[in-house]
């Protein structure tokens, strides 16, 4: 999967959060898009994800085999090759944890090797299989926004702050979910904290498209 930006910008009334910002993001390498917080970071990753459209500029999506997926609009097709895990989405906290992995494979599956009662095994949080989501601490919720994410078979993997609401323990599993399950995927980490991106091979400072 490759994804092309070119010439791409976007703002919010008259303010331009960033402009003219020419990138190529291609399978198998890992990206940490960095500035401090507030400079546009996770604007650029909804962007990327289809949330947002650009104001100026565009974004276009080519599988493998060249062929083109999508434009900036994004679309069902789109929606099939990216999986996301951010602090301003929400789980559904009336359902089980059970209940929400099914769910949630329903549209976007999980790897082959993984079935629900190994996804919950993996995050450590067995005990709390049957119980609702609303129930959960942050850190137990932020480890299913990681499962649901990292674990999923999608080419695309976009972490907005991973690490948010975890402790040193779950930050450990964080760094592991990377590691055994996200070999070969593109990978793009919006963060300021070097924890969470230190894999990454490539670094885009948000604060050069201003």
């Amino acid at each position: 999967m490759t994804i092309l930006l070119t010439n791409t910008g976007k703002r919010f009334n008259r303010e331009w959060i960033f402009r003219h910002l020419d990138f190529q993001f291609v399978t198998g390498t890992y990206y940490a898009v960095t500035g401090p917080n507030g400079s546009g970071k996770s604007t650029l990753l909804q962007v990327i994800a289809g949330a947002l459209s650009p104001s100026e500029g565009s974004i276009s999506f080519q599988a493998e085999n060249r062929k083109a997926v999508a434009n900036h609009h994004g679309g069902d097709q789109l929606f099939s090759f990216i999986s996301i895990a951010a602090p301003y989405l929400e789980l559904i906290e009336e359902m089980t944890l059970v209940e929400f992995l099914r769910f949630h494979a329903r549209f976007k599956p999980f790897l082959p090797s993984l079935t629900t009662a190994s996804v919950i095994d993996i995050i450590g949080l067995e005990k709390a299989r049957d119980k609702q989501i609303r129930f959960f601490s942050s850190g137990m919720k932020q480890r299913v926004k990681l499962a649901q994410s990292i674990l999923s078979a999608t080419p695309v993997l976009l972490l907005d702050e991973p690490c948010t609401n975890l402790d040193a323990e779950g930050i450990r599993l964080y760094k592991r979910l990377v590691e055994e399950y996200a070999s070969g995927k593109l990978i793009i980490v919006s963060s300021n904290d070097e924890t969470e991106y230190s894999f990454c091979r490539e670094q885009i400072n948000i604060l050069d498209y201003k």
